[in-house]
């Protein structure tokens, strides 16, 4: 039996924008093992160019990105949804183990079964270089963006 995370399907505009504003939450606390729980036990995922599926490996594949991709913080906005589904954009801004900054940009595509786990995530990502004067998300980490922080749509990306 699996746990129930709520919001489950059917999705209106309310339920999808908070579904969506968890998944950020999680994603920040940069916890793999938690942020796991949020997909259903044979999630399949695709992220850029990998493809894997279950909850081993996803912790495996967040373990290995919050140790590349350090300092992490990331913003997603719904881009729309349906009875089951959600598509939502988003950015994260993160520095490699030289200092460097980047922005990626992205599209993911969620699945969900009827207990509100995710069944399936399409992840598109591009990386942009950027300089430590251009970050826009500089809140304290780990943990959620303040909910007084702009969104995407607000910052013009």
């Amino acid at each position: 039996m699996s746990a129930i995370r709520p919001p489950v399907p059917p999705f209106d505009e309310q339920a999808a924008t908070a579904k969506v504003r968890a998944a950020e939450d999680g994603w920040n606390g940069c916890d793999p093992e938690k942020v796991s729980l949020a997909y259903s036990v044979g999630s399949r995922w695709r992220n850029r160019d990998l493809f894997f599926s279950g909850r081993p490996a996803i912790v495996a594949f967040l373990r290995a990105k919050w140790e590349r991709e350090r300092e992490y913080r990331l913003i997603k906005e719904l881009w729309t949804h349906g009875p089951d589904r959600i598509a939502v954009r988003f950015c994260y801004e993160w520095h490699d183990a030289a200092g460097r900054w980047f922005r990626s940009h992205g599209n993911e595509n969620w699945l969900f079964d009827a207990d509100g786990l995710m069944r399936e995530r399409h992840a598109s990502i591009n990386d942009v270089a950027i300089a430590e004067s251009d970050r826009l998300f500089r809140w304290q980490r780990p943990g959620p963006r303040p909910a007084d922080h702009p969104g995407l749509t607000a910052l013009g990306l």
